[in-house]
């Protein structure tokens, strides 16, 4: 897989003892051409669905999961596109995220947020990539990951533009 981009906003940053996080995220096409989006409310950002990968797990079941349980989606059609590292130094957390291309496929369930996403605010939102690249260049996070997030997904989403469309 490509790497995209390694985020470190700061510059005191000691990466060898830093704990390790794999997640996967998608690009997730419907039918009429939008993503969904995760309007995190309570901190003023949006990001792309998708999350941490669990013990046990692969990438691909991981993402399937993550989309079915903050979407509603099952998907298809997946395609590779490429992965971020993030190297968040107040965490000391080191995280890869493994960024895919998916069609949504059947028809959509309701979404199971986590209660910490609840807390948050979370709420689900259809854009169409330029509408997702212009939320993303204009979020101000209020919270130090949040930021993270934001650079990530903003990252990717003009990388998949760049590059793929």
């Amino acid at each position: 897989m490509e790497l995209i981009k390694e985020i470190c906003l700061e510059n005191d940053v000691v990466c060898n003892h830093y704990k390790i996080r794999k997640a996967a995220r998608s690009i997730a096409f419907n039918s009429e051409g939008k993503i969904p989006l995760l309007n995190v409310s309570k901190e003023n950002y949006h990001k792309l669905a998708g999350g941490g990968i669990e013990q046990g797990e692969d990438i691909i079941t991981a993402l399937k999961r993550e989309l079915l349980e903050e979407v509603g989606a099952n998907i298809g059609e997946l395609e590779e596109i490429g992965v971020i590292v993030e190297y968040r130094n107040k965490h000391e957390l080191l995280q890869f995220s493994y960024y895919y291309k998916s069609k949504i496929i059947g028809n959509l369930i309701k979404t199971s947020f986590t209660q910490e996403e609840k807390n948050n605010g979370f709420m689900l939102e259809w854009k169409t990539l330029d509408e997702a690249i212009a939320l993303l260049e204009n979020d101000k996070p209020m919270d130090y990951d949040g930021k993270y997030i934001v650079e990530r997904d903003l990252t990717f989403l003009q990388h998949f533009k760049k590059y793929y469309i």
